[in-house]
């Protein structure tokens, strides 16, 4: 239990920092992309903003115990690991959500499109680290 506490504050403290710099670099590279999000769909009141900077962490204890409970099934170096890590993720979990959310949700494909890869390089990243972290 000590490792998948310790590998998730690890993990999340990191994909919190990139989390964050992606999110600025994101705005300022692909301003277009985030003019979308002038929804009243994403408008908030500002009482649950944490929860979104808290993701990060919610996100990495989720993978740290998905990762403790079947890393034997990845063989390889610890980059091929985290690969394949953040892939069987993204194809299990992510594609069905964002699948449902294009379906229900009045959000544009490139949206939903950002939203999967960016969850797909952060199950990617926090693979790598935990092949490190927990092998």
């Amino acid at each position: 239990m000590k490792k998948i506490i310790f590998s998730g504050l690890i993990v999340g403290t990191i994909l919190f920092i990139l989390s964050y710099g992606s999110l600025y670099l994101g705005i300022r590279f692909f301003p277009g992309l985030f003019l979308d999000y002038n929804n009243p769909l994403f408008n908030s009141d500002g009482n649950r903003d944490v929860l979104f900077y808290l993701h990060a962490f919610v996100f990495s204890f989720a993978l740290s115990w998905f990762w403790d409970r079947f890393k034997g099934l990845f063989n390889g170096a610890f980059m091929l690991r985290g690969l394949e890590f953040g892939s069987v993720y993204a194809l299990v979990a992510l594609l069905p959500v964002m699948w449902i959310t294009f379906s229900a949700m009045d959000v544009t494909a490139l949206m939903v499109l950002s939203w999967f890869l960016y969850g797909f390089a952060q199950a990617i990243i926090a693979g790598i680290l935990f092949a490190k972290l927990n092998p």
